[in-house]
């Protein structure tokens, strides 16, 4: 597995254009207290800051080392499969979670695989990263809605029900039709939620989504996403839907990508307004941050302005780049692009007037309490 596809098989769909990954220096927060009871979540991310010094072996940089001793992220969901209607998703998905697996079992001092509500605490107190292994597609299923139950057993423990285009499940975003769900939807999501896997209808269509809610048996989540009412663009989402999710018992995760407004990069107030303005909606108990980034950032130079591009041209060829993604526009938010983005959010949101109980459910203990009720203990 080479660098673009591990970074791929870490979650980093939308973001596997740029590496090494390193963000320009800014001012560093404190360490987050070991004691600290409050989690930081990235219910959508991905985990870069490896070397490999070897062939075939990756190796945690000393600052993604001194990240994770520092607490500045306590869990990352990550896709471990690819995304899209294509041929062998099922062995590759299959084989994204042995890598995966073997990653963590070689840095086990570090890393802890998340498979249930106790993970997560016990991951905290022994001061390791947690990682949750997602699906942003339902197509590693194939025609067989049995798979499910296979990858739960696995340790999948989110399954998106679509990307952007229309799957044997349903329509994503992308699709003009806004169809809906289909059957094989609905025999989807039962089986999601019989096997207590937490059902994820980010880049679905209007349709899916509100569908996808009223078919869950089990609160769903929209792990990362933005606000349609400040950016009219198809990857974000409508305020009924939105309030749905969250009269379901979801959260809603707002992500650091350029849908968070209508063209160019987006930046710091950008980002704290589609918290605002789903907080207004949703309630401050449902709403939480799917990144859609790298842990530790982008390098922003010319060579990744020139990945940039490559990576759109690549998208827009499958049909898959959605409105808002530019070939000059970086999948990031200036201003909380590196591994400090969560204490600086932190700090952002209470000059805005934040209490520290809604600041820190928002950050992470609103998914938190979302995959102990989907997951039990």
């Amino acid at each position: 597995m080479d660098r673009r596809e591990f970074l791929l098989s870490a979650g980093a769909v939308s973001a596997a254009l740029a590496w090494p990954m390193r963000a320009a220096a800014q001012d560093v927060p404190p360490p987050r207290p070991r004691g600290a009871r409050s989690f930081y979540v990235d219910a959508q991310g991905a985990l870069d800051g490896f070397d490999q010094p070897e062939e075939g072996r990756y190796v945690p940089s000393e600052r993604l080392i001194r990240a994770i001793r520092q607490r500045r992220i306590d869990i990352i969901s990550g896709t471990i499969a690819p995304v899209g209607n294509g041929p062998d998703r099922y062995r590759e998905a299959v084989e994204g979670v042995a890598w995966w697996d073997r990653q963590i079992g070689e840095h086990a001092s570090l890393l802890a695989k998340i498979e249930s509500a106790a993970d997560i605490r016990a991951a905290r107190e022994a001061g390791r990263l947690g990682i949750i292994y997602n699906f942003q597609d339902t197509t590693p299923f194939e025609t067989n809605a049995d798979r499910v139950d296979t990858f739960a057993t696995l340790g999948v423990r989110v399954m998106q029900l679509t990307y952007n285009k229309r799957n044997l499940a349903g329509d994503g975003c992308l699709e003009r039709a806004n169809a809906g769900l289909s059957d094989f939807g609905r025999e989807l999501i039962a089986r999601i939620n019989r096997a207590k896997v937490l059902l994820d209808l980010s880049h679905s269509g209007q349709r899916t989504v509100a569908e996808g809610i009223a078919a869950s048996a089990a609160p769903p989540a929209i792990t990362h996403s933005g606000c349609r009412a400040l950016a009219d663009l198809p990857r974000n989402m409508h305020d009924a839907e939105m309030r749905a999710l969250a009269d379901k018992g979801g959260v809603f995760g707002i992500y650091l990508m350029p849908f968070l407004r209508a063209q160019g990069q987006p930046g710091t107030e950008d980002l704290l307004r589609h918290l605002d303005h789903a907080v207004n909606v949703c309630g401050e108990d449902h709403v939480g941050i799917g990144t859609d980034n790298p842990f530790t950032g982008y390098v922003v130079n010319d060579e990744t302005r020139a990945q940039q591009r490559e990576f759109y041209e690549d998208r827009a060829r499958r049909g898959i780049a959605a409105p808002g993604e530019a070939a000059d526009v970086l999948n990031l938010v200036e201003g909380y692009n590196d591994e400090h983005r969560y204490d600086r959010i932190a700090a952002d949101l209470r000059r805005r007037g934040w209490s520290t109980t809604r600041v820190e459910k928002v950050l992470g203990n609103n998914f938190v309490r979302l995959f102990e009720e989907v997951w039990g203990a």
